[in-house]
């Protein structure tokens, strides 16, 4: 692959401005760690208000979620959207007992595989899926996103 191929062009838009959100540098690292080839990709936070309505319109629930993704293309580069909504990441943080960052970076690590194509639809994706996720973020230094969940 030609090396320039492999760049990831982030854009990250700060649509709220809840009190500790990460940073782009953070998202870039996020991202980058997840990314297998090259993409551009945006990634916005957005107050509730925001997130219910995408999740609404693009997914049929009416209530905000964690990160929703919009892949475009895959190949030859990966390009897509990954919506995050603060709020509903610091709420799921606290209820989890898991530092905001480190849900941010698992929700990051989960919104890029979506878009080059992973899912978790049925249990043997869903398992492969977690298993890519936690392999990813215990090279970025964060616990199992997993662990306490009940199987």
């Amino acid at each position: 692959m030609n090396p320039v191929n492999k760049r990831l062009n982030l854009s990250v838009q700060y649509a709220c401005h809840d009190e500790g959100l990460p940073l782009r540098a953070d998202f870039v690292r996020w991202a980058r760690a997840a990314l297998a080839g090259g993409g551009d990709v945006t990634i916005r936070l957005v107050g509730d208000d925001e997130g219910r309505e995408l999740n609404r319109d693009y997914r049929g629930k009416d209530y905000a979620t964690n990160v929703l993704s919009f892949p475009y293309e895959t190949e030859p580069r990966v390009m897509g959207d990954l919506v995050v909504c603060p709020a509903v990441v610091a709420r799921e943080a606290g209820e989890q007992g898991k530092t905001a960052e480190a849900h941010y970076a698992h929700l990051t690590v989960h919104g890029m595989l979506h878009l080059q194509g992973w899912d978790h639809e049925d249990d043997a994706e869903a398992q492969a899926m977690e298993d890519k996720e936690r392999e990813i973020l215990a090279a970025l230094g964060y616990p199992d996103p997993y662990a306490g969940e009940a199987n």
